[in-house]
């Protein structure tokens, strides 16, 4: 593919903006977030996308409202609603605007890359080998689709999917400070205490199969969250 599949994300709520932007940017798609329907319009009026992901409640101009003024001019683009609502009513009320697919919220982090994948199958704007999922992490790799580590020896650490999920986090992050509340809404759909203290053993476990390799290291960013750095 000679370019980057570029993707219109409009949500107002901060936090979940950021995780399903970084969600979307470790497949490898470019992603341009904003924060409201009339910025989400003025964007797309800018520059061209291939899909857009509308939340549905948002201030000034809503999700459906902003599909109806781009379905005025793109009767293709594929636009898939994210809502809190679950009424048959308000399903209905999305497809008439013009949108392809409809997740309800709170949803899983593989549901939405599913639903995303699948739109643009079938508008043929990607297939199956487009999808990374093989990371370098120093000298080894971290193969996110099978939820698994390679060390150099070959050898392989086979992680559970909270493990993996919370690595490819801080991989799609790398170099920079990852806050907790991301990782815990991302992971557990929730940022509580209880929670909390489970992310801090699951970090400490991801440092013990890391440590086969000194130029990988998850740093402590204390009160914020962590930092995956690599050592060339």
């Amino acid at each position: 593919m000679d370019r980057k599949i570029k993707i219109l994300l409009v949500e107002d709520d901060f936090n979940l903006g950021f995780v399903v932007q970084d969600q979307l940017k470790s497949q490898g798609y470019e992603v341009c977030l904003c924060t409201d329907g009339v910025e989400g319009l003025q964007r797309y009026n800018s520059e061209p996308f291939d899909m857009g992901i509308f939340d549905v409640m948002m201030p000034k101009k809503d999700g459906f409202t902003l599909a109806k003024d781009i379905r005025k001019v793109d009767v293709k683009m594929p636009i898939l609603f994210l809502t809190a609502k679950n009424q048959t009513e308000d399903k209905v009320a999305g497809f008439k605007a013009g949108g392809d697919d409809y997740l309800t919220k709170p949803f899983s982090t593989e549901e939405f890359l599913l639903r995303v994948k699948a739109i643009l199958k079938r508008v043929n704007l990607i297939d199956d080998k487009e999808i990374k999922t093989s990371f370098n992490l120093g000298k080894i790799v971290f193969d996110s689709e099978n939820f698994k580590l390679i060390y150099a020896d070959k050898e392989e650490k086979k992680l559970t999917k909270k493990e993996a999920k919370i690595l490819l986090l801080l991989v799609q992050n790398m170099n920079k400070v990852l806050t907790r509340d991301i990782v815990l809404n991302a992971v557990w759909g929730q940022d509580d205490y209880f929670v909390g203290r489970s992310l801090d053993v699951f970090i400490t476990k991801l440092r013990k199969y890391l440590k086969p390799d000194e130029s990988v290291s998850i740093s402590n960013i204390h009160g914020v969250g962590f930092k995956l750095e690599v050592n060339e």
